[in-house]
């Protein structure tokens, strides 16, 4: 593997780091081990601070492929608080809005999701990397500017409720998805279609394409890996 020349590097973003933080710890390390400035590199789709799982980093000349693993089909896990919502659609911020949860049930829930499979349209967060006119979107929303994103047509191959506690009113489920889905947005599209609210309070991108978080490296994992490679590839 030569890192300068070209390379793909799959690790499991942390909790609570940015997808930029994540590419800059590694960036750092793969550099430094090869006793050089700066090794190029990008990677290929945000993950939300709050969300974990498959980043797909790239260098040197797989820097060129980014656009194309972003258009991969990717899977998530996410965890939806029903009965709230938040101005970020996740944990980010604190509840804005409560609502009724009594009429929520599981066959209720299992009716509703149907609707969000296919070809739909969705509003992207207001606190989201989205540009508006020049600006990010959350830098605009941070300063209390008033705006709304137009909504974007996305493509969800499948929703999967895996689990629901009546009591507490959490919720989760698995979803297949295109490029520019945001499963915060689906979350609070969730709750609206529920007539309730929700909002995400866990959230993991298990793959990317063929890549999935099995075949991830965490943070503690990744030098004793990067220096397994740099020998093996100085043999």
């Amino acid at each position: 593997m030569n890192f300068q020349e070209g390379a793909l590097i799959y690790i499991n973003k942390p909790y609570r780091m940015s997808s930029f933080g994540a590419l800059a710890h590694i960036r750092y390390l793969v550099s430094k081990r090869l006793h050089v400035k700066r090794v190029k590199m990008g990677h290929a789709g945000t993950l939300d601070p709050l969300a974990t799982g498959v980043l797909i980093l790239c260098t040197g000349k797989e820097t060129k492929n980014i656009e194309q693993l972003q258009r991969h089909t990717k899977e998530y896990t996410a965890t939806l608080q029903l009965g709230a919502t938040t101005a970020s659609y996740d944990r980010e911020h604190t509840v804005d809005y409560t609502y009724p949860t009594r009429h929520i049930t599981r066959e209720l829930i299992e009716a509703t999701l149907p609707q969000f499979v296919g070809d739909i349209m969705q509003r992207p967060p207001l606190y989201s990397a989205c540009m508006i006119d020049g600006h990010r979107a959350y830098k605009m929303a941070r300063k209390g500017e008033d705006m709304e994103l137009a909504p974007k047509p996305i493509h969800i191959d499948e929703i999967e409720l895996t689990d629901f506690n009546p009591e507490t009113m959490q919720m989760s489920i698995r979803v297949v998805c295109g490029k520019g889905t945001y499963i915060r947005s689906l979350a609070r599209d969730i709750g609206a279609a529920l007539g309730s609210g929700a909002f995400l309070t866990a959230l993991c991108r298990t793959r990317v394409g063929d890549v999935r978080i099995e075949d991830c490296l965490t943070f503690d994992d990744f030098p004793q890996w990067l220096e397994t490679v740099i020998v093996n590839s100085e043999k």
